[in-house]
């Protein structure tokens, strides 16, 4: 069965822990979620979708104790998000018999998505009815399509801009916010009542029966820190694009749309994101480089000559860009700009790059240098095999070699743009 976590259990178990072994399963395969704009995809296997974690509701094991068959459905009106919650199983340990207890499934899911919701089908289908009525909230911002290949068709997609004044909008985030819980590996909630948050949402327009449709595609939360004495940093806390519509560019619009609705505003200092994944990173790397390959301090000639302080301001000024990014942002139009076949256009290139990167290394020196003063020898060798040299070559060979990896991809993606 599908659903079986342990399909078979280890040899040398006694009767009883095999027969309980058999009702163990994953939560990542037991909870199926559906995005839902027509009555069929509720049979339609083709538009469910699973957890990435759920570990934060489940434990780190991430598995349900307790059932055989299990299925978790968290089904969503494709817009409201209006949400029916059912459990499924073929069969549950029973507690007379077997001594053990299930798992409150229902309980910990309860814990994370909002009260209102349905439990069966009928309701749900009824709701559907009434999305026709749903309508993005607060500001739009920007439109954009994507041409898609199944339907033959470009498909039109807006961001809006919203907060908790929009009537209706604080009972939809409480539903949008329940996938983070599946999505983000380190999800929490935050404090709605807290007005220095800003959220930017993005819909995909869609015909039903004649009427204009619009289904949730994804959001960003991003916190209005104070900077002294009269100015703000915006933080990108979360973002997500849900996997039906990961992989199609919204990722790209959404932030290029956040960073340009915050460029206009001369109270903004920089934008900067919280704890970024990797994945962030290259996303914010592919927006920030396609935001500066325009100015004029990033021309070829400039950029040959090096990083310089007239960068640093009009990335700044202009796009709200901080030093460290706007380095980065130069290191990979450098590398665009660089014959790397020419041996001194290369050799030039890395150097400059691992000048940067060897920076750590050196503050560590510097550090180790003061420990001399003060620690004892047997603590002060276990401070210099920490930084062998050789190691230090090798790492940083490595790093070079791994960044110039991660700013070719950029420029491969910037050159399809």
């Amino acid at each position: 069965n599908l659903f079986f976590f342990s399909p078979s259990p280890p040899p040398g178990l006694t009767a009883m822990e095999k027969k309980l072994a058999e009702y163990k399963c994953s939560t990542n395969e037991a909870i199926q979620l559906k995005l839902v704009r027509f009555p069929e995809d509720l049979e339609d296997e083709n538009t469910t979708f699973n957890p990435e974690y759920s570990h934060q509701v489940f434990g780190d094991d991430e598995v349900a104790f307790g059932y055989k068959g299990l299925k978790i459905l968290l089904y969503y009106i494709a817009g409201n998000l209006s949400t029916l919650f059912r459990i499924e199983y073929m069969s549950k340990v029973n507690e007379k018999f077997d001594c053990v207890e299930a798992d409150d499934v229902e309980s910990k899911i309860r814990e994370i998505i909002p009260p209102g919701f349905c439990t069966n089908t009928d309701d749900f289908v009824s709701l559907l009815e009434k999305e026709v009525n749903f309508k993005p909230f607060g500001m739009l911002l920007h439109t954009y399509s994507v041409h898609n290949e199944e339907a033959g068709e470009d498909i039109t997609y807006q961001i809006y801009k919203a907060d908790m004044t929009c009537p209706g909008f604080q009972e939809y985030h409480e539903r949008l916010q329940t996938f983070l819980m599946w999505f983000i590996e380190t999800a929490s909630f935050i404090d709605i009542d807290d007005e220095r948050w800003n959220y930017f949402l993005v819909f995909e327009k869609y015909n039903k029966d004649g009427a204009t449709l619009f289904a949730t595609v994804g959001y960003m939360t991003v916190y209005n820190y104070y900077v002294y004495p009269d100015k703000t940093r915006p933080r990108v806390s979360q973002m997500l694009i849900l996997p039906p519509f990961q992989g199609e560019g919204h990722g790209a619009q959404l932030l290029e749309t956040v960073h340009r609705y915050y460029m206009s505003s001369p109270t903004v200092l920089d934008i900067t994101a919280e704890d970024p994944s990797d994945n962030y990173v290259k996303l914010r790397d592919f927006v920030l480089v396609k935001l500066c390959q325009d100015l004029l301090c990033f021309s070829p000639e400039k950029l040959m000559q090096g990083f310089s302080q007239e960068m640093v301001m009009e990335a700044q000024q202009k796009l709200k860009i901080n030093k460290q990014h706007t380095r980065r942002v130069y290191e990979i139009l450098r590398l665009r700009a660089t014959d790397m076949g020419d041996a001194e256009q290369s050799r030039s290139y890395r150097l400059d790059v691992k000048r940067r990167l060897i920076g750590p290394y050196k503050k560590k020196q510097r550090e180790l240098a003061k420990m001399r003063r003060c620690l004892r020898p047997e603590e002060l060798t276990n401070q210099l095999n920490q930084i062998d040299l050789n190691m230090q070559h090798e790492q940083l060979e490595e790093s070079f070699q791994q960044l110039v990896s991660d700013y070719r991809r950029v420029l491969e993606r910037l050159a399809q743009a």
